[in-house]
């Protein structure tokens, strides 16, 4: 049986999980095994720090981690990236994603504790028997089920691509050809987490559980997006455009339904503890700085208008520039790989 403490880390900070009784009836002697896919599409922005903070509890407590690059569901998402580009683009999300992990005390290279290996989709999602098998999953799933389960994942167009259908049906496989007992992504993945729990044991494979992370909403849109650049902070945007994007960001006052506050209490509170920083919210009409130890206190503050918008915007820009800054600077010298893998995006 897999300990409380491991558990407890398995488990913190999580929206959902399916199965748990998989993970918890694990024998203690041997590791838990989790993987995460991200298709390398537009550039990677500050919301991926929602799972690899997750990914970095996993690691902690014991669990083996691999990181699908999977560049074919890429292709597969109404040519979200165009077979020309797939290839650098997928380089720029293994390096842009190490110096991230780097930047929250993990060395993807040598972790003290679990182990961390990135994987790129094609390099097994192309071989006859992964072929084989994907196309026995296409004979017994429905059109109805294929369709639902890529709805809130694939992008939604008049006349959907077949590839659409493909890309859940893969995703699933991806389960058993990973070796895994756990897939974890985010809540918008859920339908296809059900639909591999349906019908991955229909073709006699194991079914595995499922840990899903909270989505974190854009600065002006439902969920931060790589494909929308006005939703999004980007990992490699400069101080001067972070300060802008920010200033823009929709924030009420009062209203605590704002991108901000879920950038404060899911990415930049974790991520200042393990930095052993301050959350500190500068207000100007008291001419003074209050540090904020737990992000409730801030959320009431700001609800309560002790907090002005603009206090916020500007406090939490300058926390975000020593987020993103390191992997800024970490990535400078792949200049030519992101030129040839987004151009002049």
């Amino acid at each position: 049986m897999v300990s409380d403490e491991k558990l407890f880390l398995i488990k913190r900070n999580l929206q959902e999980i399916l199965s748990e009784e998989i993970l918890t009836e694990k024998p203690k002697n041997e590791k838990i095994k989790i993987y995460w896919g991200t298709a390398p599409t537009g550039r990677i922005h500050v919301a991926y720090y929602v799972p690899l903070l997750k990914i970095r509890d996993f690691l902690i407590a014991g669990c083996d981690v691999k990181i699908l690059l999977a560049d074919i569901h890429a292709m597969l998402d109404n040519l979200k990236s165009k077979f020309e580009v797939v290839g650098f683009r997928t380089q720029y999300y293994e390096n842009c994603i190490k110096a991230m992990l780097a930047n929250i005390g993990v060395d993807s290279e040598n972790s003290s504790f679990g182990k961390i290996i990135f994987i790129k989709g094609s390099d097994f999602q192309t071989s006859s028997k992964y072929v084989m098998d994907l196309y026995k999953l296409s004979s017994i799933t429905t059109e109805r089920d294929g369709k639902k389960a890529g709805t809130e994942v694939v992008k939604q167009v008049s006349n959907p691509l077949l590839s659409s259908l493909i890309y859940p049906l893969m995703q699933a496989l991806d389960e058993e050809y990973l070796d895994v007992d756990a897939q974890f992504g985010g809540v918008d993945q859920r339908k296809i987490f059900t639909f591999a729990m349906k019908y991955l044991p229909q073709l006699g494979f194991k079914k595995r559980a499922h840990l899903m992370n909270p989505m974190i909403p854009g600065l002006n849109s439902e969920k931060m997006s790589s494909s929308d650049k006005y939703s999004k902070i980007d990992m490699l945007e400069t101080k001067e455009n972070i300060e802008k994007n920010i200033r823009k960001c929709f924030c009420e006052e009062g209203n605590k339904e704002t991108g901000l506050l879920y950038l404060i209490r899911h990415i930049i509170y974790p991520i200042f503890e393990i930095k052993n920083l301050k959350v500190e919210i500068f207000i100007k009409s008291l001419n003074k700085k209050n540090f904020y130890e737990k992000y409730q206190e801030l959320e009431n503050d700001f609800v309560e208008k002790i907090i002005h918008p603009q206090d916020l915007k500007k406090s939490v820009a300058e926390m975000v520039e020593i987020i993103v800054g390191p992997v800024r600077k970490e990535m400078g010298e792949f200049q030519e790989l992101i030129q040839n893998a987004y151009g002049s995006e």
